[in-house]
């Protein structure tokens, strides 16, 4: 797996159909790359460092699920997935935020969220989501690239919310300047464990139609 030493995110999104009318979208811990078109975000980075999950006193979630202030109009989307049989996927976790107040509610925008199955949610996506914590609290800081690819072009409510036919995540370990890559299928019968998921980042590369690149 090659490692990246100082890294740059070069999003190359146009060639990728549906790929239209992506607006950057930056927070307190994350930013997005939110697609209007598929009222999902196509690429979220953050960095998780040690301090962030190592508070005294952890704060509850909220799920507190709400528009972005910053793109109301795109993500006011709560009816889509009500119904729907798919979860409001986190992109950035909440548990990443629980030391946080301002962290915990800029979370639950639906600029973070994607439609998930709740097999792939609640078990082995959830699973990369605890062992990213493990990482920061033992190497002081990782970053981590997370997004969504889609195909097929299926929906969920009336604003045609897309659901992702597969579910990435990149993770860097700066103090051991290491990469790990996963990408899962975001199906019903989704299961296993991390390591027959984990792949080249040239596969995330090839899958999502971006580039992780030096930062020279």
């Amino acid at each position: 797996m090659r490692s990246m030493k100082r890294i740059a995110l070069v999003v190359v999104l146009a060639i990728q159909t549906g790929f239209s009318q992506n607006v950057p979208i930056r927070h307190t811990y994350y930013t997005a790359i939110f697609s209007e078109s598929l009222r999902i975000p196509i690429v979220v980075k953050w960095w998780l460092t040690k301090e962030m999950v190592s508070c005294s006193q952890h704060l509850k979630r909220t799920n507190k699920f709400t528009s972005d202030p910053l793109l109301p109009r795109y993500t006011n989307l709560n009816k889509d997935y009500v119904r729907s049989g798919y979860d409001r996927g986190h992109n950035m976790p909440a548990e990443d935020n629980s030391c946080n107040e301002i962290g915990m509610k800029e979370c639950f925008y639906y600029s973070n969220m994607c439609p998930q199955t709740p097999k792939l949610n609640r078990g082995i996506w959830k699973i990369l989501e605890t062992y990213t914590r493990k990482l920061a609290r033992l190497d002081d800081s990782v970053l981590v690239w997370c997004g969504s690819v889609v195909k097929l072009g299926r929906t969920i409510g009336p604003d045609e919310v897309a659901v992702p036919d597969y579910c990435w995540k990149i993770i860097y370990i700066k103090d051991k300047e290491d990469t790990l890559a996963y990408v899962f299928p975001n199906t019903t019968t989704v299961s296993g464990n991390l390591t027959e998921f984990r792949v080249p980042v040239d596969s995330v590369e090839h899958l999502s139609r971006m580039k992780f690149v030096l930062d020279r």
